[in-house]
């Protein structure tokens, strides 16, 4: 496929979008892929990439390696979601500081209006389809209400989180955010990635090397992930493609536990910085809630939350011209 540098700079614009979908939980970087009209190219690219890719530079040149990997389309995309990430993480980690429950509030919609986006696409209602969603929601939620497998600063856990996380990126109705938030790790994270633009900015070897190892750690984990899980993923979408949605729905369905704006804090636990944060949370209802309960606001930014779906919905269905 021939393209230009405008074909390559609305790659990268959507690798924005994924970006920014993989900054928040409830969003896929995936569904924006799907939407977009990029998901099976972004699919077939990573199924194809492998070692060959050596074998191909040293017999025919890098050039033409290059182009047979299509890694121009992959660099492209990938520069935008990592220019995306990198500048909205500084904002989340504000928003998690300072207005915890209308960012909650605004996931909390996200996702619920993603149960009624994938849950749409399911054609046939089968006792097993119902089964497959029942089975997933409590599942989920068990996951939600456990206490996490390991501290958020452990380098073997981030690796897992790094493996499990990558899901988002080739299948949509995922979101590598949400997993990470309900392995308690999503905060941690945010965290690195500030820390990253903080040693860039301040030319700060030191921070800038701490949060590249730990970059590099979920890296490795993402990238044995994606080889592993790319392939069989791909083929359930194609071949088992309303059990699959049913999953993700009921999946999602219990994760709303998570994601609900008003929690009780029942432990806490000491962050790489010395920070004392949240570790293990209750939910509870708004009356139950320490402090003001920001009723209106936080519907408000579920609602926001939730038509964000509904107009990605429209854009998704829109004719082209």
């Amino acid at each position: 496929m021939q393209r230009n540098l405008k074909d390559y700079l609305i790659i990268s614009a959507k690798g924005l979008a994924m970006g920014a979908a993989d900054v928040v939980p409830g969003v896929s970087g995936g569904t924006i892929a799907f939407i977009s009209g990029i998901y099976e190219e972004l699919i077939e690219t990573i199924n194809r990439l492998d070692l060959g890719f050596f074998s191909v530079w040293k017999k025919e040149g890098f050039k033409t390696s290059w182009k047979k990997y299509n890694l121009s389309f992959l660099t492209a995309l990938f520069l935008g979601i990592v220019t995306s990430i990198l500048s909205l993480a500084k904002l989340i980690k504000w928003l998690l500081h300072n207005e915890p429950l209308l960012l909650w509030g605004f996931f909390f919609g996200l996702v619920l209006a993603s149960i009624v986006y994938i849950g749409k696409q399911i054609t046939t209602w089968k006792p097993k389809v119902i089964i497959g969603i029942i089975l997933a929601a409590v599942l989920s939620y068990f996951i939600t209400i456990a206490e996490p497998l390991a501290s958020p600063d452990s380098n073997w856990y981030l690796m897992f989180c790094g493996f499990i996380a990558i899901i988002a990126m080739i299948l949509p109705g995922v979101s590598g955010a949400f997993i990470l938030l309900i392995l308690g790790v999503y905060q941690t994270a945010i965290d690195i990635l500030n820390q990253l633009r903080n040693g860039i900015v301040q030319m700060d070897f030191d921070i800038l090397w701490q949060a590249i190892y730990k970059i590099l750690i979920m890296a490795i984990g993402a990238a044995i992930g994606l080889k592993l899980f790319s392939k069989a993923l791909n083929w359930m979408f194609k071949h088992h493609k309303n059990m699959t949605l049913a999953i993700l729905t009921g999946f999602m369905i219990g994760s709303l536990n998570k994601l609900w704006p008003w929690k009780k804090v029942e432990s806490w636990r000491t962050n790489s910085e010395g920070i004392e944060v949240p570790f293990i949370e209750k939910s509870i209802l708004p009356s139950q809630f320490e402090g003001d309960i920001k009723m209106i606001w936080v519907l408000l930014f579920i609602a926001i939350g939730f038509l964000l779906i509904l107009i990605l919905e429209r854009l998704s269905v829109k004719k082209p011209d």
